[in-house]
């Protein structure tokens, strides 16, 4: 089997987590007639994060990998206060709390051979390796508005802000895909581009309601 076939069967997947978030999230609180943040949301984002971040180690491609580790810690904090993160087996908080430690220890302890793999890589010239970290950091800031938004209000929410620099980051992260060839990026990102839309007007007629 090609190798190839299996690393983007890892992406499709991940990306199928991603998708299957927002579709959950969007049906929620199409029902609610308000932007719902709901648990599974956040327990999808783990499962997806975790497969893109190891298919974006499989492809060479930083600027995956560089976005899902900025925004994982986050989908933990929200696990945590909603009270979903204490009924999770303690090995597995472990492993989940310890992978990126993990990681991080072992690109430390190659950074030569990390570089020449992922910034000094012929097949994604430098120019693109910034302009895609650039999107995916863009797209990442969602969750860290999020989580600050969040902690002010002492609840795990998805404000009007979360889906507009959603918007932002996912047009930017297609465009990137585009000049990679990349249909997982291109695909999966598209899928959310009407969802994200649709809570902006759910989260407008929620505030005229008011």
């Amino acid at each position: 089997m090609d190798n190839s076939y299996l690393i983007y069967a890892i992406g499709f997947l991940a990306q199928g987590f991603f998708s299957a978030r927002i579709l959950v999230q969007w049906a929620m609180s199409e029902r609610a007639r308000k932007v719902l943040s709901p648990s599974v949301f956040w327990i999808l984002s783990i499962a997806g994060a975790y497969l893109l971040c190891l298919y974006g180690w499989l492809r060479n491609d930083f600027a995956i990998v560089l976005g899902q580790v900025i925004s994982y810690y986050i989908y933990l904090w929200n696990l945590n206060i909603k009270g979903v993160w204490r009924r999770v087996p303690m090995l597995l908080r472990i492993v989940l709390i310890l992978t990126p430690v993990v990681a991080g220890v072992c690109v430390a302890g190659n950074a030569a051979e990390f570089i020449d793999r992922f910034l000094l890589n012929s097949d994604i010239p430098m120019w693109l390796v910034i302009y895609g970290s650039l999107g995916q950091i863009l797209f990442t800031l969602r969750f860290i508005y999020q989580w600050l938004y969040s902690r002010r209000e002492g609840e795990s929410t998805l404000p009007a802000g979360f889906w507009i620099i959603s918007l932002a980051g996912s047009l930017a992260i297609v465009s990137y895909g585009i000049i990679r060839h990349d249909p997982v990026l291109i695909i999966g990102q598209s899928f959310g581009l009407v969802a994200y839309v649709r809570n902006l007007i759910i989260l407008k007629k929620e505030t005229n309601l008011k």
